[in-house]
């Protein structure tokens, strides 16, 4: 009898908020089947060892920045305006992934890199569609600094709401610079 989605998905999500909390080398299998409420063996039938729950926290970035960039593209307001938006911690799937991701780049994990620079050219892409090139880097900076400070700050269970002003100053600039 195949186990539900939902057990594998718990797991996934236990080593993502490993990753975030405590770093990929304390992101144990027994810690993750803890952290999951499941038996070793539950989580070894889902995943066999710890690359291939890396393998799937960097397909679950994948396809959520995938849905974030379809967002991006069908955004009244434009590419650029989306990214700086979007660019503040708000405890979305994507933020956790996203972060998670990070923690295993910072190990030099080659796929996670890999994977970062595909989606940012991405973002750089549509963002350029909508400022231009060399704009496109500016607000991609503009959002990576938005995000970095706001979890320098108070980390991904603070508030972003200090940030807001931030964002509207910013994107008041970028229109500036467009028109």
């Amino acid at each position: 009898m195949a186990r539900k989605p939902v057990a594998r998905d718990a797991v996934l999500d236990a080593f993502e908020e490993l990753l975030i909390d405590v770093g990929e080398r304390a992101a144990t299998l027994d810690a993750v089947a803890r952290r999951a409420g499941v038996s070793k063996g539950g989580l070894l039938y889902h995943f066999p060892n710890k690359e291939a729950l890396i393998t799937a926290t960097l397909e679950r970035l994948d396809r959520l920045a995938g849905e974030d960039l379809a967002a991006m593209a069908a955004a009244k307001e434009g590419a650029a305006a989306y990214f700086i938006r979007s660019s503040l911690w708000s405890d979305t799937p994507m933020d956790r992934s996203f972060v998670a991701a990070t923690r295993l780049a910072e190990v030099a994990h080659e796929e996670a890199r890999r994977r970062f620079a595909a989606i940012q050219q991405q973002w750089l892409d549509l963002i350029g569609k909508d400022v231009g090139t060399a704009m496109a880097k500016a607000v991609l900076y503009m959002g990576d600094g938005l995000y970095f400070n706001a979890m320098w700050e108070s980390g991904p269970s603070g508030n972003p709401g200090n940030r807001r002003e931030d964002v509207e100053e910013l994107l008041a600039a970028v229109e500036r610079l467009k028109g």
